[in-house]
């Protein structure tokens, strides 16, 4: 199957209370905040300041984001407050989905990488990661994708068990070496 561009920007999300918008190139520095707040949760001691280089490398038009805001309620104190330029401003992100494209070093096929997948503290599960999971499925589909790649820590239990519950298996493993 040929991979067409689908941008899928206008998805009705399935849960209620919360919308889904594509991003753009306006919210790298928001994307920036929730890659740094995602590492910094994991391991709280080390500095995530050169995190801006990579979304300055990879963040293009071909790496789509997608923000999901909660459309009821306030927000809560713990929320990312700065809202991305492509958001009215009475919303803010509770959680995103940055997606890019990786080869598969078996097969030689392109396919959909997930580069980031967050979800802040307070609207944890309630679905919104799975949903998030199912749009990015749908949206490789319609690309021609016939997988999708993540990168886990091994340490992230609660990511790891959603994964493995929406099927996801391990293909390799990412092993290093400390030198110091």
């Amino acid at each position: 199957m040929p991979h067409a561009q689908c941008p899928m920007n206008n998805f009705n999300f399935p849960l209620e209370g919360y919308s889904i918008r594509r991003g753009s190139s306006l919210d790298k520095a928001l994307l920036v905040k929730f890659i740094q707040r995602t590492y910094q949760e994991l391991f709280p001691d080390q500095d995530f300041s050169h995190l801006a280089r990579t979304v300055e490398q990879y963040f293009s038009s071909d790496t789509p984001l997608w923000w999901v805001y909660k459309t009821q309620g306030t927000a809560n104190s713990e929320e990312i407050t700065q809202s991305p330029v492509t958001s009215p401003q009475s919303l803010v992100p509770v959680a995103c989905l940055w997606a890019g494209n990786a080869i598969d070093q078996v097969t030689g096929d392109r396919h959909a990488h997930i580069f980031l997948l967050y979800v802040v503290p307070s609207h944890r599960r309630q679905g919104i990661a799975k949903a998030l999971m199912q749009h990015i499925e749908k949206w490789a589909k319609q690309r021609g994708d016939r997988q999708i790649g993540l990168q886990v820590f091994t340490i992230n239990t609660p990511a790891l068990n959603l994964y493995q519950q929406l099927g996801y298996q391990t293909q390799s493993l990412w092993m290093i070496k400390s030198l110091y």
